[in-house]
């Protein structure tokens, strides 16, 4: 029997609140007509970075603290292989992560909780969990941004043809004989 992928959980926005990346698309439009919420994008961006951050290894939670609001326009959905979940009311984001921490270890299931809030970490600090700090995942997902970046970059540059690839001579040359100079 196959064991579990490692559950991966983020506090949303502990993780938004952190970072200038997410934090610069706070008030910004999302672009859908009626939208007033001003933290739209900023969650948009964070679930896309817990995926590529994820790639696979973890099954991937990112909890929002939701006062409430979980209703059919944001209901707790799966978004690009993470589960996305807005806590109910009366209900706060930490109580939500106790829970699926304590969840997850009753199958004994490795779990990683991503926050820099001290009482969540001391909180699930009881169980055998890996605690990250908020700024390693930021730091991490900087650098899958500037590998991504650099990649297509080093893409932009490659040679892709065998005319591409020939001396400058002998390129010209080729020019004058397909007719193109």
């Amino acid at each position: 029997m196959a064991r579990p992928a490692e559950l991966l959980v983020v506090d949303g926005y502990n993780v938004i609140h952190k970072s200038q990346r997410y934090m610069g698309l706070v008030d910004q439009p999302s672009g859908r007509l009626g939208d007033t919420d001003p933290f739209d994008r900023a969650r948009q961006l964070l679930i896309a970075d817990v995926a590529a951050y994820a790639q696979g290894r973890y099954e991937a939670v990112v909890v929002f603290d939701a006062a409430g609001n979980v209703s059919p326009e944001r209901p707790n959905l799966t978004v690009a292989g993470v589960r996305t979940v807005f806590s109910p009311t009366g209900e706060d984001a930490d109580s939500v992560i106790e829970r699926l921490v304590t969840e997850a270890r009753h199958h004994v299931r490795a779990v990683t909780v991503i926050t820099s809030d001290n009482t969540i970490r001391a909180t699930v600090g009881g169980v055998p969990v890996t605690r990250v700090s908020s700024d390693v995942l930021i730091a991490d997902v900087g650098a899958i941004v500037e590998d991504v970046r650099a990649a297509n970059e080093e893409r932009n540059h490659q040679h892709l043809t065998l005319e591409d690839r020939l001396d400058p001579q002998t390129r010209q040359k080729l020019d004058r004989l397909l007719g193109r100079v």
